[in-house]
């Protein structure tokens, strides 16, 4: 059975397949950035499962909501889902955009793959860390 998702008053399918939807529905530049990230996110959580969160493609890992990422107008964001990441890896990263819990960056700059991996490990060890 194909689950699907209810965002924005949009229907998609879930997982891979649903995320592959949704990168294919953006502007090429947008749509390389965030396969680029989407790669990245992978090789440093290659047990996590794709999916949606909040409406945007995500990452899911031994039942938790890993990151998100997503294409806005603007800007494309990565959510770390986690404030003390960011704040842990702040240093890491003054060439962005931040807030609580959101790096911005444009599509023609796009997140290093290494400070990806960085900040999704750091994400990894936070939620092993954490009392289930």
């Amino acid at each position: 059975m194909n689950r699907t998702s209810s965002a924005g008053g949009k229907t998609r399918p879930q997982g891979s397949e649903g995320v592959d939807a949704y990168l294919s529905s953006l502007p090429t530049d947008v749509r390389t950035a965030l396969q680029t990230l989407r790669r990245a996110i992978r090789a440093a959580a290659p047990g996590a499962e794709e999916g949606f969160s909040y409406g945007l493609p995500a990452f899911r890992l031994e039942g938790r909501t890993l990151v998100c990422y997503g294409a806005f107008k603007s800007h494309c964001s990565f959510f770390p889902m986690s404030g003390a990441v960011i704040r842990a890896l702040g240093r890491d990263l003054t060439a962005y955009g931040t807030s609580k819990g959101t790096i911005r960056f444009p599509p023609e700059a796009p997140l290093p793959s290494l400070l990806v991996r960085k900040l999704v490990k750091a994400r990894i060890a936070q939620i092993r860390k954490a009392e289930p």
